[in-house]
């Protein structure tokens, strides 16, 4: 074993143990034992990319393994409504119901890992914050046969907030399938994904007095908040009573299958016949039933707030108000694949057609609102072509709906990528055009929707993209330029509007690794975005983003140990924020207030792992200190009206086992 496997247990988890998919072969009874009768050999694919991958074993980004990050804001603890610093529009054709502020705790089909492992494999990650934050994640996967595996996922995330009713408790679950048949030509995938998001909601802070200067409420969860009764969130997550608050929650059903007609091959050695197979033509079916429910609930609505804020009068002063969107989309799809290169399956051309039966129904008021049944048909395209010296990645694919409740909605998207040379590394260039209707939530018929009707047309977004990544050099530079006509947005808290006149958007990042000493462990990380708009529209972004890691990686001279320690600063030039707007579940554009940061925002980390135990300790937002009173009381307000929370400490752990 080379001695970067041997310092790195990751690697040898990874790439040690017995071929994937193996274990035909007959097993020795006494066996000489090595120090690696623990090791594995682990892969993964996502469902729509046969190309399998490795664990990223790197310990320096902690938001790699939490969901936040680094680019995003929340409302001011773990759980609640996020927004990302870095524009990015949602580039998605055919129906969408609408509802991202939660996006970030959301498992989805797309980021299912489907594993093939020589031995069952476990995770047990567990990270405990400041204020009873509790976040829990189980995983495990196995084959069960040398060619099925299957596995689950489990994941809890509990915050009680600092601010009074910002209680979060999340849960979601995951179950997944892969099995191939031995002859190489039948494949068979199976997910099911859970998400019940529950997020209390409480309106921001009230501003009638300056409550984060007065001393008098130096423990924040005493500041009176605009919606719900007065009281903190619960540090039991085993309850999870909110009162007033969001609710989302979905559910995911997917089987796909594949059948292959190509020519079969085998490799012969000393004692077995591996067979392969090379396919020509796929066949596949997907069938996937999908149920959405967004609902916003509170069971002592005050009317003076909601006529304040939304002039729309709740019909008691102490009542029960209650939204709900849900929806039911049964999918079928049909596809067929052509592979050119028998040896090459990263290279192919995929058609097929789509079929969705839609259902809807929705209640305002604890009224019911509206129902519909609708459909679409779609067909799509898409090559791909990864060669196999490895210099070109090419990707095209697009969608046209052509009947149904979004017809002459339609994508296409290009993606050219080269490897330059080992030493200069790669360059990207692409495009992407979408022609979309406006998400539900902007339809009359939603119960989120309290402006006068309103005829909205196709939103038309191009985005023009490319980028440098010089692993040399450790860096990477990238670029979008997006055109944006008929956007649609939502103003003054519930105000359906639409971009009248075109606008675009350019964006530039770096980011760049320096070594601060000649045994490159003494580091600086830094990530720059820089954006900016031309024309009027509903879109506002900082300047400038930026993140900076400054500190120590190495091992400090023991063998098994991997760490890395310093500092993170976080900062983004004043803006006019968006706005969090409760009833209707969104953020909502607005051009008045300028949010701006008291100071950077700093926090200390220590990030080791000995073998397959890793450890993240984090102290987090130190620049709130208050160098007069010494408390952590400067609190930044990222978004209107919700203060992030003083000092917090995080300790997480993740545990790898090998059954």
């Amino acid at each position: 074993m080379n001695n970067a496997a041997a310092q790195d247990p990751f690697r040898r988890l990874q790439g040690m143990g017995r071929g994937i998919g193996g274990g035909g072969g007959k097993v020795d009874t006494v066996l000489h034992r090595t120090g690696l009768e623990d090791s594995i050999t682990i892969r993964f694919r996502y469902l729509d990319s046969s190309r399998l991958r490795s664990f990223d074993s790197s310990l320096t980004d902690f938001s790699d393994r939490y969901p936040t990050p680094w680019s995003s804001v929340n409302l001011g603890n773990l759980g609640t409504a996020a927004r990302n610093l870095i524009y990015s529009p949602f580039l998605k054709p055919g129906w969408d119901h609408g509802f991202r502020g939660y996006d970030n705790y959301l498992w989805n089909v797309e980021e299912t890992k489907f594993y093939t492992t020589t031995r069952p494999f476990s995770e047990l990650d567990y990270v405990l914050g400041s204020r009873a934050e509790q976040f829990i994640q189980l995983t495990h996967t196995q084959n069960i046969r040398p060619n099925w595996n299957a596995g689950f996922q489990y994941r809890l995330i509990n915050s009680p907030g600092t601010y009074q009713n910002q209680s979060v408790n999340h849960n979601n679950y995951r179950f997944h399938s892969w099995y191939q048949s031995k002859n190489k030509r039948y494949q068979n995938f199976i997910v099911v994904v859970g998400n019940k998001l529950q997020a209390g909601e409480n309106g921001g802070i009230k501003t009638d007095v300056n409550y984060l200067e007065d001393e008098s409420y130096r423990e924040r969860s005493s500041i009176p908040t605009q919606l719900g009764q007065d009281q903190p969130g619960s540090r039991n997550f085993f309850t999870s009573s909110i009162q007033t608050g969001s609710f989302f929650t979905t559910g995911s059903y997917v089987m796909r299958q594949q059948y292959d007609l190509g020519q079969k091959d085998s490799i012969v050695t000393d004692s077995t016949v591996i067979p392969l197979f090379y396919p020509r033509l796929r066949l596949e079916h997907t069938i996937s039933y999908n149920t959405y429910k967004y609902r916003f609930r509170d069971q002592s609505a005050d009317s003076t707030y909601y006529w304040d804020k939304y002039e729309y009068y709740i019909p008691t002063a102490r009542g029960t108000y209650f939204t709900q969107d849900f929806w039911k989309i049964l999918t079928n799809d049909f596809s067929v694949y052509q592979f050119p290169d028998a040896k090459n399956p990263q290279q192919f051309i995929k058609v097929g057609a789509t079929h969705q039966q839609i259902n809807f129904s929705s209640i305002k008021q604890t009224q019911p609102w509206g129902n519909l049944k609708d459909h679409n048909i779609f067909v799509h395209g898409e090559y791909r072509n990864k060669t196999r010296n490895k210099k070109w990645d090419i990707e095209a694919f697009g969608n046209f709906y052509f009947k149904g409740m979004n017809t002459g909605n339609y994508t296409a998207y290009v993606s050219l990528q080269r490897l330059l040379s080992e030493r200069i590394g790669s360059l990207q260039l692409g495009f992407q055009n979408t022609n979309r209707t406006p998400s539900f939530v902007y339809d009359i018929y939603s119960g989120f929707y309290f402006t006068q009707p309103k005829t909205l047309n196709k939103e038309n977004i191009t985005n023009i993209f490319g980028s440098i990544d010089v692993p040399r050099l450790q860096l990477k530079l990238s670029a979008n330029y997006y055109l944006i006509t008929n956007l649609a947005y939502m103003r003054d808290n519930f105000i359906v509007d639409q971009a009248s006149t075109p606008f675009n958007i350019l964006q530039v990042t770096a980011q760049k690794e320096f070594h601060l000493s000649k045994s490159k462990h003494w580091n600086w990380r830094t990530w720059a975005v820089l954006q900016q708009r031309a024309g009027d529209g509903p879109v506002n972004m900082p300047l400038f983003t930026s993140r900076n890691q400054i500190g120590y990686d190495g091992n400090l001279g023991f063998k098994n140990l991997n760490m890395s320690v310093g500092l993170e600063v976080r900062y983004f030039t004043p803006y006019n924020a968006d706005s969090w707007s409760p009833l209707t579940g969104q953020y909502v554009y607005q051009d008045t207030v300028k949010v701006e940061l008291k100071a950077p925002e700093i926090g200390a980390y220590l990030h080791f792992r000995i073998k397959t135990f890793t450890a993240y300790v984090r102290v987090e937002n130190l620049n709130a200190l208050d160098v007069t009173t010494g408390s952590f009381t400067r609190n930044n307000i990222p978004t209107i009206n919700y203060p992030y929370p003083g000092m917090q400490l995080r300790v997480g752990i993740f545990w790898a086992f090998v059954n």
